[in-house]
């Protein structure tokens, strides 16, 4: 019988936190995803939009969230000619990169994160690119309404294969790094 009585007082504590969590929309235009990809010999970098997101957080905590990104939006910043910058950018949305046709959107689920102290908390979640969703762990820090983070990407573990020298043999100077990154800057409404 008292085993009973705990259960219940711990799965009425489990709801209950659920219920306490207060709801945190993302402004989704002050919000950026700056992108950078390396290479032998250089990198590049741009932004991509976020469609919308939202984040739950009970008591000093992310309990949960979810971010939806525009793939189709992928800018670069770091080339000044026009016709090689939409070069760049077409190869990216193409199906040897990102496929935005297929797959428009990409999402970062948020499942749980530590407490904030001194204004930071390891993120735990979960981030689809093309169909393929893998764990994901990061540190956020929280300023005011502001809440940063730089997320490293293997783009292998997505089916994202071109000039990757984990699929390809023989590459020489034109690997193209599978790790990238994303520095987030989502500004709560």
């Amino acid at each position: 019988m008292k085993s009973i009585r705990i259960i219940i007082v711990a799965m009425i504590a489990i709801l209950t936190a659920g219920l306490n969590a207060q709801e945190v929309k993302v402004d989704v235009v002050k919000s950026t995803l700056k992108w950078e990809g390396k290479k032998v010999g250089g990198a590049h970098d741009g932004y991509i939009k976020l469609k919308k997101g939202q984040l739950s957080i009970s008591g000093d905590k992310i309990v949960s969230g979810l971010f939806v990104i525009d793939m189709t939006t992928i800018t670069n910043e770091d080339i000044e000619s026009k016709e090689y910058k939409d070069k760049l950018v077409g190869h990216l949305k193409s199906d040897d990169f990102f496929g935005v046709e297929k797959y428009p959107t990409s999402t970062l689920k948020v499942n749980s994160s530590t407490k904030f102290v001194d204004n930071k908390a390891k993120v735990v979640g979960e981030l689809t690119i093309k169909g393929k969703s893998n764990p994901i762990e990061f540190d956020v820090v929280r300023k005011g309404k502001v809440y940063t983070a730089i997320l490293t990407v293997d783009r292998s573990k997505y089916n994202v294969r071109y000039g990757s020298k984990s699929f390809f043999d023989n590459l020489g100077d034109k690997v193209i790094y599978d790790e990238f990154t994303l520095e987030v800057s989502l500004v709560s409404l």
